[in-house]
């Protein structure tokens, strides 16, 4: 079985941060977020007011301008880690995704492992893989698609790595998925004929993925 990978580390992102104004901005949208959660979950007691919830929290607004705030290099764990403190609904991440740029669908494909324990954000995951956008792409490998995505759609995933540029690194438990699959060999190997008859080299990492599967990896 997978082991969940551990959440982003909250004081790490604030030491890497550029200045205090954007680790007091930080540390106020987590606040917004956490009191978020907590409003939820109270909504859900017999005892809890009535009345439609605010339809977007505080915190999401935050989750839009992170990078404003945050600066490019930690806008990623960022936003992802407000959703975990926000414990945001597949609902929610849906939401957030449709209506979002490429950095907030990176965010939401960070955060799935965290947050769902099922494959009902597997859309996402395949949204993410139809684009060329090499960071969405590798977003849309991990751990979440790892425990999830079905055999074919994760054989594709692979391969959409090796064709858009995207090490196989990025590929969540590469090797126990990989182990065994007759049918990715398969897929590998004929990707390694196609790129041989053109008299193109064969990556590196296509030789790794074929390893991985048992199969023959012969030299050209």
């Amino acid at each position: 079985m997978l082991t969940p990978p551990p959440p982003p580390n909250r004081a790490d992102i604030a030491a890497r941060l550029p200045d205090d104004h954007a680790r007091a901005w930080f540390a106020e949208a987590l606040a917004d977020a956490a009191r978020a959660a907590t409003a939820r979950a109270s909504a859900t007691t017999p005892e809890a007011p009535t009345g439609p919830p605010p339809a977007h929290p505080a915190w999401q607004p935050s989750f839009v301008t992170a990078g404003r705030h945050c600066g490019p290099d930690t806008e990623d764990d960022v936003r992802a880690l407000l959703l975990i403190e926000a414990r945001a609904s597949t609902e929610t991440l849906t939401r957030l995704y449709r209506e979002g740029g490429a950095a907030e669908r990176r965010a939401v494909l960070l955060a799935l492992p965290f947050l769902v324990d099922g494959p009902q954000a597997t859309p996402l995951v395949d949204d993410a893989l139809r684009t060329h956008d090499t960071r969405l792409v590798a977003a849309a490998v991990g751990p979440y698609a790892a425990a999830h995505l079905a055999p074919h759609a994760w054989r594709h995933a692979v391969l959409k790595c090796l064709f858009t540029g995207v090490p196989l690194t990025a590929v969540a438990d590469l090797a126990r998925r990989a182990a065994a699959d007759a049918e990715l060999a398969r897929m590998l190997a004929a990707l390694a004929a196609e790129r041989t008859a053109a008299g193109r080299d064969v990556p590196r990492d296509l030789r790794h993925a074929l390893t991985l599967t048992g199969a023959p990896n012969e030299e050209p």
